[in-house]
Order: C-alpha cells, then sequence, then structure tokens
C-alpha cells in the first residue's frame, strides 16, 4: 500500500478511501441540512391588512381610486393611468418631458386606507399595501358590479375576478341521480 499524504496527514491508501467517503457523507449531511449551520431566513410578507408601521399612510377619496386616466396630454386630451406613461407620450409631440427618479424620501413604503369609513380597511392598521390592492378591494366590496356572466348571471365588480369566473363556469356540474344538476 502507498502512503497518501492528505489535510489529516499521511495514511495509506485504504485508508485515504475510508476518509474520502467519511467527506462525501459529511458533505451530504449538510446539504441535507443536518448540520447545525442553518440558511437565513426568507423575510416573511406582512398579512394583507397588517402593514409596516413605519410606512406611510395614504387616504385616497373614491373619485381618486377609481379614476382610469388621472394624467392627460394638454395636446391632445390622452389620459393615462401613470405620470411616467405620459411623460412618455409627451415625447411624441416633442414637448419637453422628465422622467422621476426615484430618492430616498419618494422609495419609502406606502400603505392605502380604504376610503369607506364603514370597512375594516379605513383603519391605518389594517391599511392595503399597494395601489392595485387597495383598487381591487375598493371595486369588490363598495363598487358597482358591471361585469356578469352571461351562463350563470354572477355579478363581478372587477374584471379580472369576472374573466377568471368564465373559465371554469359550468365546468363543474354535478348531476345527482335525480337528475338535478349543481354546480
Amino acid at each position: 500500500m502507498s502512503n497518501v499524504t492528505g489535510e489529516d496527514g499521511s495514511f495509506s491508501s485504504g485508508e485515504f478511501q475510508q476518509v474520502q467517503l467519511q467527506n462525501q457523507s459529511q458533505g451530504a449531511d449538510s446539504a441535507n441540512g443536518s448540520s447545525s449551520r442553518q440558511p437565513p431566513s426568507k423575510k416573511k410578507r406582512n398579512l394583507p391588512g397588517t402593514p409596516d408601521p413605519t410606512a406611510d399612510v395614504i387616504a385616497l377619496s373614491p373619485k381618486t381610486l377609481m379614476a382610469t386616466n388621472r394624467f392627460v396630454c394638454e395636446i391632445c386630451s390622452k389620459g393615462f393611468q401613470r405620470d411616467q406613461n405620459l411623460q412618455l407620450h409627451r415625447r411624441g409631440h416633442n414637448l419637453p418631458w422628465k422622467l422621476k427618479q426615484r430618492t430616498v424620501e419618494s422609495s419609502r413604503k406606502r400603505v392605502y386606507i380604504c376610503p369607506e369609513p364603514s370597512c375594516v380597511h379605513h383603519n391605518p392598521a389594517r391599511a392595503l399595501g399597494d395601489l392595485t390592492g387597495i383598487k381591487k378591494h375598493y371595486s369588490r366590496k363598495h363598487g358597482e358590479k358591471k361585469w356578469k356572466c352571461e351562463k350563470c348571471s354572477k355579478k363581478y365588480a372587477v374584471q379580472s375576478d369576472w374573466k377568471a369566473h368564465q373559465k371554469t363556469c359550468g365546468t363543474r356540474e354535478y348531476k345527482c341521480d335525480c337528475g338535478t344538476i349543481f354546480s
């Protein structure tokens, strides 16, 4: 048998193979999570209605909240949902334009409260974390239900909810022994 020098000193080739097998199994153990080192835990998102206490609380009126085109071009009167989209549009008219850069104070977390005083999300402690979320909440809970399913006549306030319903409406029917069909 030949001698091999490794990290742990010198040993015969048979002993070297045993050490290699032990190192491989220790590597597999650490890959399986049995080692004492734990990977850093992921930061968990706040649950809906439990915002970051340091966030800016923003209250929008129902009209502002439901406005589809808040930013209007002064040349052609075309409306946009976001200021940045309007600024990019202004380039087409050869007007001066400026994209806003995020600053430290503007990148601060924002939360939105529901404008309906009787709603649980009107309380700043139960504010919702993004503008799309508060818009959908307000539409679903307090808004007019504009979209109606042709098959079952169920009404929806949010178009995406209606579209999702359309895909599955009538596909999950169960027929009773008496002949009655249930959805």
